[in-house]
């Protein structure tokens, strides 16, 4: 159905690869926005349990098709950069986790990418970059999803000099949540897939939106959120058949609502 996707169903997991090798993945728009269809019609099949977001080659992403980036206009630009923008906010908004399977370098939006996604996996061979300062083209878009995830000193010293980190860095940052040998990179993205899709989807659902909704208010305003969507979960049919489950020492059946 895509150019530059492979879409492959593996139970109630969606996995989800970038086949652009031979452009090491570069998020060209055309490839961005097939991405974004395809979440798109991810996020209504509730089947779907979990995303991981993999990549063919060697290469995770190298970020913007740097072709795409010269002799254009600004209205051009801002096209690209609008597009990246709704693919990253598309990730976060599905009612299923992503989850990014980094298999080796990821570098700009690349980098972007990875720090976006709800949970990510690296093999020991993946590196991270926000190299565009030495090519004249500061990462600031890149720079809103590394900040949130690492902090301000590390990623102002990533996007200051460029150098890439090491994925026991990455892991160490919080830019991904564990780092595995490169040969048990996939079976273990879906043993943290599975791990995920044994809950409520509801639950999971509700869990993600609130999470990033309160993630940037003061705190009194995400408590005040926070104990009005735990209020209502604990209203729902699986929050009920949950409790009632641990209390009754059985295993729950989840309805999704």
């Amino acid at each position: 159905m895509y150019q530059y996707l492979v879409r492959a169903q593996e139970g109630s997991l969606a996995v989800v690869t970038l086949n652009r090798p031979e452009r090491r993945n570069a998020l060209s728009l055309d490839l961005m926005l097939e991405l974004i269809d395809c979440l798109n019609g991810i996020a209504a099949e509730t089947e779907v349990r979990v995303v991981i977001l993999a990549a063919a080659g060697k290469v995770f992403s190298s970020g913007h098709d740097l072709n795409e980036l010269v002799g254009e206009s600004i209205a051009q630009y801002r096209r690209i950069f609008d597009v990246c923008t709704q693919l990253m906010a598309k990730i976060q908004s599905i009612p299923q986790p992503v989850i990014a399977q980094v298999q080796g370098m990821a570098t700009a939006a690349g980098c972007q990418l990875v720090a976006t996604c709800d949970l990510a996996v690296a093999s020991a061979e993946a590196t991270f970059a926000t190299p565009g300062v030495k090519i004249g083209l500061f990462c600031t878009t890149p720079m809103v999803a590394l900040t949130r995830a690492i902090g301000r000193k590390r990623a102002m010293e990533m996007l200051l000099t460029g150098r890439a980190i090491d994925a026991a860095t990455a892991a160490d940052w919080g830019l991904v949540n564990r780092v595995v040998p490169a040969a048990g990179l996939a079976s273990e993205t879906r043993k943290l897939a599975r791990q995920i899709a044994e809950a409520s989807s509801f639950t999971v659902a509700l869990g993600k939106q609130a999470y990033y909704r309160q993630i940037d208010l003061g705190q009194a305003g995400a408590y005040e959120y926070a104990k009005e969507v735990m209020s209502q979960n604990a209203l729902a049919e699986d929050a009920q058949e949950g409790i009632s489950a641990f209390l009754g020492k059985r295993a729950a059946c989840w309805r999704g609502k």
